[in-house]
């Protein structure tokens, strides 16, 4: 499933990926014009709040001609920790499925069930959750289209909406150019 290339790719489109909780919730049929829009109205806000968490870069050094740098820092950190102290009140009170490799994107999801094999042709919804300090996860309905026998499932997924698909783009897009940044990084040796 994993292969270690530089670029990851789902649907021939460039795919998230990571190591998070994600469960798929099997429902009678799809999803109706209703739900499809609470969950791409909620989607949205994970999405955004996400974007807002993610780190886009680190400062190794404060910029001198900013007066106030430092402090933006020391409170960005203090920010930080907060969400991270959050997180860890959330996961202790709202058990989450257990973290599995996992790639999506707009148009589908794979990953490594942890749990009960889902049949291929089941319609559901796949909760894939981003973050500790997130509540609520990303429900993305679909069906799945595969299932191999030593657990890894392939979804296709309803068509999210174009807010969606547009974060979801960023969230990988984002996470290929920080792999490929990493992997031009000269290797330091021992010292």
């Amino acid at each position: 499933m994993f292969d270690g290339a530089d670029t990851v790719v789902l649907y021939e489109e460039l795919a998230f990926q990571d190591v998070l909780p994600v469960l798929w919730r099997p429902m009678p049929s799809s999803a109706d014009r209703d739900m499809a829009a609470g969950f791409s109205e909620r989607n949205v806000h994970v999405l955004q709040a996400w974007d807002a968490m993610d780190e886009h870069g680190t400062v190794d050094k404060p910029d001198e001609s900013a007066p106030y740098a430092a402090d933006i820092m020391r409170l960005d950190l203090k920010i930080n920790l907060l969400l991270d102290l959050v997180g860890q009140i959330l996961a202790a009170n709202r058990p989450r499925p257990p973290s599995v490799p996992v790639r999506f994107n707009a148009l589908g999801g794979m990953w490594r069930s942890a749990g009960p094999l889902p049949e291929a042709g089941e319609q559901g919804v796949a909760e894939i959750y981003l973050h500790d300090s997130l509540a609520q996860p990303l429900r993305l309905p679909g069906r799945v289209t595969n299932v191999t026998p030593d657990g890894h499932v392939k979804v296709r997924f309803a068509p999210v909406g174009e807010a969606v698909a547009d974060l979801i783009e960023k969230l990988a897009f984002r996470r290929h150019r920080r792999q490929v940044a990493v992997s031009r990084q000269p290797r330091r040796g021992p010292a």
